[in-house]
């Protein structure tokens, strides 16, 4: 079984980089291919130091800082990758890498971490935040929208097995491709959290600081909550905007190493969390941590966090993104903390650890390909005899 693992690009190490240094744990022998990579010497230990055959955009201006912009002309490029080699394809598609051209007798399997977003149902967020609802460069950004969804639609009939990241990445693949998604959620690197029963007196929030994620709610929330503490561990793009937000009984951190997260998440009172996210790996590092969580109630965290009412809860929702809602979860956390266990929250996250993904992918692909293959052999064979039958002899 010759294995291709297909990424969208590598610029960092963060959650579907995760992924994919999983598959090649699993895979260890197979070939890496991405639209491009401008990872340092440095940042390629989780690749194993392998090299990456990359595309045209590689070459492009600017592509190292702002390969992003090219996306118009990634459907282009990821076409050009040659698969031919190999017996089983492996995609991680959050864009579109699961656009690779395969062959009736090979088999494509996509790890979809979501549909193109900002193509998709996250298209008219993404016009509004990137200055683009609007005029001349609105209308262009939109048409470019338009033509990768025909082309990402198309595409999807490549594709011999979805897999989703979650239950809710499953509707969403059914919803725009009408396909349906067997789901593996991703690996969580519970083992460098390290549990901890005895909690300060403070919440954290830790994430990037972009549009989405919603840390400006969360310090707004404080804002209102002069007696209770938060501690902010991030930077972005929102940076300037929170610091304006921020009270006296709230303290931004900025960037902080993963000594210093692990630190802060195992000694928090509880972790809060706005962003609607596909999965959301760190509500599961915070109950890794035995930290309870509070976080809005949509997207994956409805399927990794345990709330109130629940055997074994693990957390507090709330289902509106407003400060109002995330004030109402935090007292109503602390009116009913003793029914949420650390132990428990510990136990519900080792159900998302790194092995337990890499033994449900390897079942999985295993599986899928010993069936086709077998297929495979049997069409072959009844052609055979068929074109013998056929010819008198």
């Amino acid at each position: 079984m010759k294995v291709a693992i297909v990424h969208e690009w590598f610029s960092s190490y963060a959650g579907s980089e995760k992924v994919v240094e999983q598959f090649l744990n699993c895979y260890p022998d197979a070939d890496l291919f991405a639209v491009c990579d401008f990872l340092t010497p440095e940042e390629r230990g989780f690749l194993k130091n392998k090299p990456v055959t990359t595309t045209f955009i590689q070459r492009l201006p600017k592509a190292a800082k702002k390969f992003q912009s090219y996306l118009p002309l990634m459907p282009l490029a990821i076409e050009q990758l040659d698969m031919s080699a190999y017996d089983v394809v492996i995609s991680s598609s959050h864009a579109v890498s699961k656009g690779v051209i395969t062959g009736p007798d090979q088999i494509h399997i996509s790890y979809v971490h979501s549909p193109i977003r900002y193509a998709w149902d996250f298209q008219h967020q993404y016009l509004r935040e990137a200055g683009l609802s609007k005029g001349l460069k609105g209308w262009v950004a939109k048409y470019l929208l338009h033509k990768i969804r025909i082309w990402d639609y198309r595409t999807a009939a490549g594709v011999n097995h979805f897999i989703g990241n979650s239950q809710f990445i499953a509707r969403r693949i059914n919803k725009v491709y009408g396909r349906k998604a067997d789901v593996i959620y991703p690996p969580v690197n519970t083992d460098k959290f390290e549990y901890n029963d005895q909690k300060e007196d403070f919440y954290l929030a830790a994430c990037r600081m972009v549009p989405y994620k919603r840390v400006d709610l969360i310090v707004s929330a404080f804002a209102k909550m002069p007696d209770k503490k938060l501690v902010v561990i991030g930077d972005g793009s929102e940076m300037e905007k929170i610091k304006k937000l921020a009270t006296p009984n709230v303290t931004l951190l900025g960037y902080q190493d993963d000594a210093s997260l692990v630190d802060y998440m195992k000694r928090a009172k509880a972790y809060v969390f706005a962003a609607e996210e596909d999965f959301g790996i760190s509500p599961v590092e915070a109950q890794a941590s035995g930290t309870p969580v509070i976080t809005y109630g949509k997207g994956g965290c409805l399927e990794t966090v345990k709330p109130l009412g629940s055997e074994k809860p693990t957390g507090v929702f709330f289902f509106e993104q407003t400060a109002d809602a995330i004030c109402e979860a935090v007292n109503a956390f602390e009116t009913y903390s003793n029914v949420i266990n650390p132990a428990d929250c510990r136990e519900h996250a080792l159900t998302f650890s790194e092995q337990r993904f890499r033994t449900e992918i390897q079942n999985f692909v295993e599986t899928a390909w010993h069936d086709f293959s077998d297929g495979l052999i049997n069409t072959q064979a009844k052609n055979t005899q068929n074109m013998y039958v056929n010819s008198g002899k």
